[in-house]
Order: structure tokens, then C-alpha cells, then sequence
């Protein structure tokens, strides 16, 4: 006779125990609901490609007339394509903290803290979401070049290198963002600092001109500015011909380093939103 106790008793039932959503799924959760966000939005993705296109079209064309501008023999908008794009990456992400500061205000910042995931998985899916973003303007910034004429690098190893570089700038920079928002914790203190922030990074760096055409002191800076990395390593997988100056390892380096920090400090500074 089979023992009683190899038989179920009724009105039970056998429950699998629930698995906890592994860290890589807790990220992708985060960065689906904002990436849900902009695809219920698409007048902001118009709104950011007007951007690029109006650079290359009227200051590019202007600009390529000057001869004083060293580029490595690349034509200007050739050598200015690859910083237009790393600028619409950094205005584009920049802001993204405003996004978080309302999420406050509204109190889903609130239901996140007290949520089971741990606070670098919501830091790391928003630089993801913010990444994604990136790649429409990439695809502006291609097509545009592409209509005036730019020598690009169309093999599958240089587009994925500058689209990988494209979601790594974006995360930079809106985890950057975020540890801004943690601080001012205002949206009116937030337009404020972003606006203050943004020309100097873009002006700091070799977006639109050569680091050997800046004084030393503005080369130092141009040195801690992850935007010049950014830029460095678009151009040289962007543009056919152009030759880096620090190297694709370290611009992809560095950029990871800057990464890893921000991140650090975000999480960290993440729970200051709802003090």
C-alpha cells in the first residue's frame, strides 16, 4: 500500500516558489517604461532632429568656407558631422533629470525606493532608456550627412561603434543628469544649471574644432570633458579618413570610466530626490 503521505491531501495544492526578477530583468523593466514614454511622444523626436539638421545645414555650410580651421584633411562638415551628433546626444540628455524631477512630484520616485530592485538597477535601465534615444539622433545626424554629400563609413563594424558610442554618451550624460536633479531637486533650479552646463561642455570640447586650436588652459579642460571622447571616437568610426587622437581603447575607456563613476554617485544620491 503507497504511504498516505506520497498522496496529496485534498483541497491543497503544490505552489512553486515565485523567483525574484533577476538584476539584468529589473534593469530592462526600468528602461522599457521610459522607453514606452517617448514612443507615446514622437513630436519629441521631431523636435530633437530639428536640431542637427539646422547645425549642418546653415553653420556647417557657413563655417566650411573658413580655411583656418585645421581638420586633418577632412572637409569641414565631414570633420563637424561627428560633434553635432555627440552635440544632440548631450542636449538631448542633459534634460533628462527634469523628467526624473517630476516623476518625483508625482510620487512614482516614491514607489520605486520602496520597490525590491536595488537603486543602481533604476539608475542603469534610465542611462539605458536615455541611450535608445540617442539612436534617433544618430539616424538623423547619418541621413542628413548622407543627402550633403559626407564621406561616411557605412561597414557594420564602424555604424555599430558609433551607435554603441551613441548609448554610452547618453548615459554619461543623463546619469549626470540625474545626479544633478538629486541636488537641486527643482525644476525651475534644474533649467537653470542645465542651461549653465551644457554650451560649456560642447564648446570644451573638439565637437567643432580641433583641441590644437584651443589656449592651454582650455585644452586641461577639454581633457576632463567626457563629450571630447565621445566626439573623438564618433569621428574616427563616423568619417571616412579621419584619424583619432587619443585612440579608439581609450576614448571607449574613459567614457566607461566616467560611466561607472556617475552611476556611483547617482545611486548614492538617488533617496536625496524624496528628502
Amino acid at each position: 500500500m503507497q504511504d498516505n503521505q506520497d498522496i496529496p491531501q485534498a483541497g491543497t495544492a503544490e505552489k512553486s516558489p515565485t523567483l525574484a526578477p533577476s538584476y539584468g530583468e529589473q534593469i530592462y523593466a526600468i528602461a522599457d517604461v521610459e522607453f514606452h514614454k517617448m514612443w507615446r511622444d514622437p513630436t519629441e523626436i521631431f523636435s530633437r532632429s530639428v536640431q542637427p539638421v539646422l547645425w549642418l545645414l546653415i553653420f556647417g555650410q557657413v563655417f566650411g568656407k573658413l580655411r583656418d580651421i585645421p581638420t586633418g584633411g577632412l572637409s569641414y562638415l565631414a570633420f563637424m558631422a561627428p560633434g553635432i551628433l555627440a552635440q544632440s546626444v548631450l542636449f538631448s540628455a542633459i534634460f533628462f533629470g527634469i523628467g526624473v524631477i517630476w516623476e518625483k512630484d508625482m510620487g512614482v520616485i516614491h514607489k520605486l525606493l520602496v520597490s525590491p530592485a536595488p537603486r543602481s538597477a533604476l539608475v542603469i535601465g534610465k542611462a539605458i532608456s536615455s541611450g535608445i534615444r540617442g539612436l534617433v539622433q544618430a539616424v538623423i545626424v547619418y541621413l542628413t550627412a548622407f543627402l550633403l554629400n559626407i564621406e561616411l563609413n557605412l561597414d557594420l563594424f564602424h555604424i555599430l561603434g558609433v551607435l554603441l558610442a551613441v548609448i554610452l554618451g547618453s548615459a554619461i550624460f543623463s546619469t549626470f543628469s540625474l545626479i544633478i536633479a538629486c541636488l537641486v531637486k527643482s525644476r525651475e533650479r534644474f533649467m537653470g544649471v542645465g542651461q549653465v552646463l551644457t554650451m560649456p561642455l560642447f564648446f570644451a570640447s573638439s565637437a567643432i574644432y580641433p583641441l590644437s586650436m584651443m589656449p592651454d588652459w582650455l585644452k586641461v579642460v577639454a581633457r576632463v570633458n567626457p563629450l571630447t571622447y565621445l566626439v573623438d571616437a564618433m569621428r574616427t568610426l563616423m568619417i571616412h579618413g579621419a584619424q583619432s587622437v587619443e585612440g579608439l581603447p581609450a576614448d571607449f575607456a574613459v567614457m566607461t570610466v566616467f560611466f561607472v563613476v556617475f552611476v556611483c554617485l547617482a545611486t548614492r544620491l538617488y533617496p536625496n530626490l524624496v528628502r
